[in-house]
């Protein structure tokens, strides 16, 4: 599916030493700017995402999709804070924070006291205004899609605040959009020798629909300060595949995910004392996904369905004490309980087919409890140091009966130096566990849709890697910034592919052939991965390109890892060797106005699977767009998605039995072109 298809309590805020101007000064020793509102007044911002996005030297990261409340949430606070959701992403929340209700943003560079950096080596606050009224915006908007179609949506956003520090946000959304990695175009499949032996014209097109609401509240309590949030959401999607065989002949291929997510959470914050301080926190989510693919070829029906449920709670206390104003200590416990219920079928030609893992019941008992301090020696040296104890029960009923016990200890030690008020240097070392993703416990689509036999593993075991950064940051110009950072990955227990086994660790073969008959996620040993990244962003004016601004990210990437099947050395699936983006954005203070240029760089990624390599490549996404303001409570924008088209191409290297390339059966190749959209949204603020 496309990218489309796919609330914080207020904490003790960092505060900054000195406020941004619209050309700020260099970087205070202390690693933390503050960007009052003043700095982003000519891009005249709606919400609080496009201040954040405008921040020099720093890359919004909404987080990631993981068990559990540590390491989830994204690269911005909010009040000095992660949200308490997950379905609800960090950009959604973002832009249902109106700009003017934004005191200042602070970028955290390195660590400050009281605040949980997650990990992460620099941080964005997005600290809020205290005052009362009512806030609010109501937005249409349609997608008109390059073949024809139209497609609504309606998103309505309202805030209350009322004297006492008591507010209310409630938004709803319902809406229609593209899956944008499909389109038209052809399919070639090719002999082992070159030769073509088949030809094909493709019309694949995909939508989805998000029905959407959201809502919070938050309240002094009990001598600290309460909120609560919560979302309901509804997100049904479908794909719908034309392969017309040149010669005669036509394969069909229909998907549909039916995504009900719902979630609860809230936040509690009290001071204890002067220097010591109290969060709890406690979350609850559901999530109900079914699958249904149909696969037609001549002579030959598939259908897949995969009716999968989920549910997580979680509770977390943490306790800050501040000793003086160079030594912190933080300290605290989190819980977790997470159930999968999921079954599975595979028809073919009406008889049904045997899959490994196909129902199965899973509960996981995690528990975690950490330590961390942080040692100001010298306003220019700031060291943080800490320890996280994990321990987990697994087990599972169904098709796999299992029940183990896991324990990880991860230590972090990070240290950030600033030889002078515009260079900072950070290093880092830690130990980082990844957490066992359910859905590698079952079945993947893949299975009706490509006829390759992708089983679930309940027994697999986290990934773990000792992880060595070091990262350079210069701010030179006012407002501009560089950032280098390398880091090196040394892997335990890579999670990748590899042959489904019996519950005796012995792989499943085909009964003729003796060749393995189907792979799963599977830990595969050791591994290695080296990142290096570059990210600048400056402003224009040195250009004679005034209120204009620049910002560029890469990510070259190199893993390496040994195949289970060829013993070979090849790199882990799924990993981007490169990623990049690059953002222009001007201000028309004159015409009332703002445009930009967003692009997302072309990328490859490949899976490594028991009979295919298959290999997906995208080029480059461009999004040119333009706002419009005729009155400050009317804006109109106006984007052209895919505006230098886009290129899907998925190429299958299929073997006969096991991979080898002594057996190499066919190579396919699916090239389709996706012809762009115009998005168009009108904004009217209320209040």
């Amino acid at each position: 599916m496309s990218s489309w298809i796919m609330i914080a309590a207020a904490a003790q805020p960092a505060t900054a030493q000195e406020v941004v101007a619209p050309q700020p000064p260099a970087a205070p020793e202390r690693g933390v700017i503050a960007y009052p509102p003043s700095f982003f007044a000519e891009a005249a911002p709606t919400s609080a995402y496009d201040m954040v996005i405008r921040l020099p030297g720093f890359t919004f990261d909404k987080g990631q999709t993981v068990r559990g409340l540590a390491g989830s949430g994204g690269n911005v606070l909010i009040d000095g804070a992660p949200p308490v959701s997950k379905n609800d992403a960090l950009d959604e929340t973002l832009k249902r924070i109106p700009a003017a209700t934004v005191e200042r943003i602070e970028l955290i560079r390195g660590g400050a006291p009281g605040v949980d950096m997650e990990g992460r080596s620099i941080m964005a606050n997005v600290v809020r205004r205290q005052g009362s009224g009512f806030r609010g915006a109501v937005m249409p908007g349609s997608y008109f899609i390059y073949d024809g179609r139209t497609l609504l949506g309606l998103r309505g956003e309202f805030q209350w605040r009322w004297p006492g520090g008591r507010s209310a946000e409630l938004a709803q959304v319902y809406g229609k959009g593209p899956s944008d990695d499909l389109g038209d175009g052809h399919r070639t499949r090719y002999g082992p020798t070159g030769a073509v032996i088949l030809r094909s014209d493709v019309d694949a097109d995909g939508q989805g629909l998000r029905q959407w609401t959201t809502g919070a509240y938050e309240t002094p309590f009990a001598g600290g300060r309460a909120r609560i949030n919560g979302a309901f959401m509804l997100t049904p999607a479908s794909v719908e595949i034309y392969d017309r065989i040149q010669g005669g002949g036509l394969e069909y291929e229909y998907n549909k995910i039916d995504r009900l997510q719902a979630e609860l959470g809230g936040r509690f914050t009290r001071p204890l004392t002067e220097r010591l301080s109290m969060e709890a926190v406690a979350f609850q989510q559901w999530n109900n996904n079914k699958t249904y693919v149909r696969f037609e070829a001549p002579g030959l029906v598939r259908r897949f369905v995969l009716d999968r449920e989920t549910t997580e709670s979680v509770g977390r206390l943490h306790l800050r004490h501040r000793f003086s104003p160079r030594v912190s200590l933080e300290a605290g416990v989190e819980g977790a309980l997470n159930q999968l219920d999921s079954e599975t079928e595979l028809n073919i030609n009406g008889a049904a087919v045997f899959l490994p893992a196909a129902n199965v019941q899973v509960e996981e008992t995690r528990g975690e409890v950490f330590a961390r301090g942080t040692w100001r020696p010298s306003p220019r040296l700031t060291v943080e140091g800490g320890v996280r104890q994990e321990g987990s029960t697994v087990t599972s009923e169904g098709d796999v009966v299992l029940e183990k016990t896991l324990t990880y200890t991860k230590p972090r030690l990070a240290l950030t130096w600033a030889p002078d008020a515009a260079t900072q240097v950070r290093l880092r070392l830690e130990r980082e566990v990844g957490q066992l993703n359910f859905d590698d416990f079952v079945a993947s689509q893949s299975v009706g849709s490509l006829g390759v036999i992708v089983v679930g593993n309940p027994d697999l075991v986290p990934q773990q890697a000792w992880v060595a950064e070091a990262a350079v940051e210069r701010r030179f110009w006012g407002s501009a910034a560089v950032v280098l950072t390398a880091r090196h990955f040394e892997i335990k227990d890579t999670v990748d592919r590899g042959p489904a086994r019996t519950a005796a660790g012995e792989i499943i073969r085909d009964p003729v052939t003796g060749l393995p008959l189907a792979d799963r996620p599977e830990n595969i040993g050791k591994g290695t991965k080296d990142e290096l990244q570059a990210s600048v962003s400056f402003p224009l004016d040195r250009f004679r390109i005034r209120a204009a601004q620049l910002k560029a990210q890469s990510t070259w990437r190199r893993t390496e890892v040994t195949d289970p099947l060829t013993g070979e050395k090849r790199e882990i699936s799924l990993v981007h060797p490169v990623d990049w983006t690059l953002n222009f954005s001007q201000d028309l203070p004159a015409l009332k106005a703002t445009w930009g240029i967003d692009v997302s760089g072309a990328f490859r990624e490949r899976a490594y699977r028991l009979t295919e390599v298959e290999t997906k490549k995208q080029s480059a996404w461009t999004v040119v767009y333009g706002e419009y303001k005729p009155r400050p409570d009317w804006i109109i924008r106006l984007e052209a998605q895919g505006a230098t088209l886009r290129n899907v191409k998925r190429i299958r290297e299929v073997y006969r039995g096991a991979r080898d390339p002594s057996r190499l059966a066919f190579t396919d190749v699916r090239d389709l072109e996706w012809g762009g959209s115009l998005y168009l949204r009108i904004r009217k603020i209320l209040g």
